[in-house]
């Protein structure tokens, strides 16, 4: 049984790590999770509290830039209302697609929204762009902190 636990584990983990890249999956609650189990079944010997608080902070940080990120790459270019709706219907399309649709969905949709909002084909390619570039600083921000709990938790394991 509990060989079962720490594969569950392991494969929370590897779910989590590719959940970094494809946002239909929660990348680092995931990971949190598994980390969660695996101190459990240890009884909490190595991964204590110090270190699954500190994984829990990661956590929370690499969601929140994850977020900011996209909203403040389409602002920043003065997306409306409608662009970020379409970012987001983008999102949710563009899962179904694979890697590609997941990178191109948001740009799409975003585009689409500003140019139902105001006509103009050069707003919406900046609109476009920006919530683009916006998607690749928060998965950079969900890569690093997916990294950064990996090393916690194998520092929390080794020492």
């Amino acid at each position: 049984m509990e060989a079962l636990g720490y594969a569950l584990a392991g494969l929370m983990l590897l779910i989590g790590l590719a959940g970094t890249l494809f946002p239909a999956l929660p990348g680092l609650p995931l990971m949190m999770g598994g980390f969660l189990l695996l101190g459990w079944l240890d009884n909490f010997q190595h991964l204590g509290s110090l270190s699954l608080t500190i994984l829990a902070l990661i956590t929370c940080l690499g969601m929140a830039v994850d977020f900011i990120a996209g909203l403040l790459g389409a602002k920043l270019t003065g997306a409306s209302r409608q662009a970020l709706w379409g970012a987001f219907i983008g999102s949710l399309a563009g899962i179904f697609m694979g890697l590609v649709g997941v990178i191109i969905g948001p740009l799409l949709g975003a585009m689409i929204g500003e140019f139902l909002a105001r006509r103009d084909a050069f707003q919406a390619g900046k609109v476009g762009l920006g919530t683009l570039i916006g998607f690749l600083i928060g998965t950079v921000a969900k890569i690093g902190c997916a990294f950064a709990m990996l090393a916690t938790a194998i520092f929390a394991l080794v020492w």
